[in-house]
């Protein structure tokens, strides 16, 4: 198995383009083509981004959410792995050094998953997540 590149530019294009805030760009999937990580797709909503990922397919990717509560919205940032359930047992084991390639530039997250299944792609896991990760919650529910 050849030794994996990754296309850095293109990362580093789509990584700053989600964590942009004047960009309606919400998340970047990164897959392989051959032995290079490059962009396969980024895009707005939470719908697209779940339909991104196939079962013989690994891929990295990076996804802005709004957290907080009433008094103050922050946008977090998560880096996921998918490494899907047909993937073979080799591909799975080379994604620990891929992934340390792929979070020199993907660096800033607050929360990383390691996902295999579709039903993992969930919008209000992901969120409880980096509510977790965030510490305390103030919100009152109340907002005059």
């Amino acid at each position: 198995m050849a030794m994996t590149q990754v296309d850095r530019d293109g990362m580093r294009d789509a990584y700053c383009d989600v964590r942009d805030d004047k960009s309606e760009c919400n998340w970047a999937v990164f897959k392989y083509d051959g032995s290079q990580v490059m962009l396969a797709a980024k895009g707005e909503t939470f719908d697209d981004f779940k339909s991104q990922f196939e079962d013989d397919e690994r891929a990295f990717a990076y996804i802005r959410l709004q957290t907080g509560d009433e008094m103050s919205k922050r946008s977090k940032f998560l880096l996921v792995t998918w490494v899907g359930t047909e993937v073979s047992p080799i591909k799975k084991a080379k994604m620990s050094t891929d992934k340390a390639l792929v979070k020199e530039i993907l660096s800033n997250f607050a929360v990383e998953l390691t996902l295999e299944s579709s039903n993992e792609l969930d919008h209000e896991a992901f969120l409880q997540e980096l509510r977790k990760a965030g510490g305390a919650n103030y919100g009152t529910g109340i907002r005059d």
